[in-house]
């Protein structure tokens, strides 16, 4: 081998969790829409290449797990158009990632070197739009019994339904009191004998300058807050009891508006099972 098919080494990435508590600290949430007749060839990609290339094989990415909106579900998107999706037909797959807490500028500074070595090699999917992908902080989370799924093993638990629901908080209103009324009040009121199991908060954080050319730039709204919302049925069960009110109480409080709820559920790996339910036409 001459010198100049040696292969470049990288500089390494320094790594050593050694006994940290497994605690959640940030995620990457990646919303996606794929172009129609590439649905399939897409769903294939990203599950057998990109969901470990991508994240899954990077230090301190502790899980993942990828989503799918069927035409049934994005029919319950409410408002719409919204701020996230613009019409809500656009998003059918989102991948959530949690990222060891403390951790966060080792593991994106890796993100950032990893997805643009697989661009360079050919290795991304051109035939998709990225609708919404921003990484977030996590802040807190909200179980509906005190025992149950912690937010940390929350991709690994077989929900079956999963809400990504986006707030902006009303100018006047702190951070702090809006979580204060959602923690201490609205959610244990609201979750107590319903399907919602867990509700977990977090605040987004701008993309590097130097992250793909893809990915839209979109600014960390400092008035913004994600819940996502994991459910013990499909969304359209909990919909009008848990998601609907919900957003009416939020509403009616004066602390804060919805701006996207997007319903989901699993995907099932290893299958093509609703590529051809994306779309109502």
């Amino acid at each position: 081998m001459s010198e100049d098919e040696t292969p470049k080494k990288r500089r390494p990435i320094e790594v050593g969790a050694e006994a940290e508590p497994v605690k959640l600290g940030s995620m990457l949430l990646t919303l996606v829409e794929p172009h129609r007749g590439h649905e399939v060839a897409y769903n294939r990609w990203y599950e057998r290449d990109h969901f470990y290339s991508g994240c899954m094989v990077g230090p301190y990415n502790f899980a993942g797990r990828r989503f799918v909106a069927t035409a049934d579900l994005k029919a319950l998107r409410d408002p719409d158009p919204s701020a996230i999706t613009g019409q809500p037909d656009r998003g059918s797959y989102v991948a959530v990632y949690w990222v060891l807490d403390g951790y966060f500028d080792v593991w994106n500074k890796w993100a950032l070197r990893q997805v643009n070595a697989l661009h360079a090699a050919g290795r991304m999917f051109a035939e998709r739009d990225h609708v919404h992908t921003l990484l977030y902080h996590y802040e807190w989370e909200h179980r509906r019994d005190p025992d149950g799924v912690p937010v940390e093993v929350a991709l690994d638990h077989p929900y079956r339904g999963f809400v990504a629901v986006f707030i902006d908080r009303d100018p006047s209103v702190p951070n702090e009191e809006l979580w204060s009324w959602l923690r201490s009040e609205h959610l244990p009121a609201l979750m107590p004998g319903t399907d919602a199991d867990l509700v977990a908060a977090f605040t987004p954080i701008a993309l590097e300058v130097d992250a793909p050319g893809d990915v839209p730039r979109e600014a960390a709204n400092d008035n913004r807050t994600v819940l996502l919302w994991f459910l013990n049925t499909p969304p359209q069960v909990a919909w009008e009891p848990v998601i609907a009110e919900h957003r009416r109480r939020l509403e009616e409080s004066g602390k804060g508006t919805v701006v996207a709820a997007l319903p989901f559920i699993p995907t099932i790996p290893g299958t093509d099972t609703y590529t051809d339910k994306l779309w109502a036409d």
